[in-house]
């Protein structure tokens, strides 16, 4: 039997993949050498941080 460790459901769950996928855009973007990859990459982390911000702040601030 294997054990699985519960992932967060819900609200939980969609701003703990957000800031997931926010800090994976945010490595994308410094490890690029291409100029319009970065500029795209920041418009995405930017986008998902707008996304983030639309949340509840009393979840906000318990996940951060």
């Amino acid at each position: 039997m294997t054990v699985r460790p519960q992932q967060p459901k819900g609200r939980d769950g969609a701003l703990s993949s957000l800031n997931v996928a926010i800090a994976a855009v945010d490595l994308a973007k410094e490890d690029s050498r291409i100029t319009q990859a970065k500029a795209a990459f920041g418009s995405v982390g930017v986008l998902l941080a707008i996304i983030r911000a639309g949340f509840p702040p009393s979840i906000n601030r318990r996940l951060m």
